[in-house]
């Protein structure tokens, strides 16, 4: 019997990293898709109240924005090198 119960308490230790790392993973997406929505939401805004500015000055700012989100661990290396593509 002993050994049938270190297998269920094996298996329930099994299940609970498991479903903890789903969660870990499921909170670091959330976390990064309200930093984009905050970013976006930013990059709207400045866009509605300021002037055109030289675009330039925009490719800096969403550099420093994406530099700042990998710096975070928001963007993984991967990531920040894609974005950094598309604005250069």
């Amino acid at each position: 019997m002993r050994r049938r119960r270190g297998g269920i308490v094996r298996m329930a230790a099994t299940t609970a990293v498991v479903a903890g790392t789903a969660g870990a993973v499921s909170h670091h997406q959330q976390q990064k898709y309200a930093a984009q929505d905050q970013q976006q939401a930013a990059q709207q805004q400045a866009q509605q109240q300021a002037p055109a500015a030289p675009a330039e000055d925009d490719q800096m700012a969403e550099l420093q924005k994406l530099a700042q989100l990998h710096s975070t661990g928001v963007l993984t290396d991967e990531e920040f090198a894609a974005a950094k593509a598309k604005v250069l």
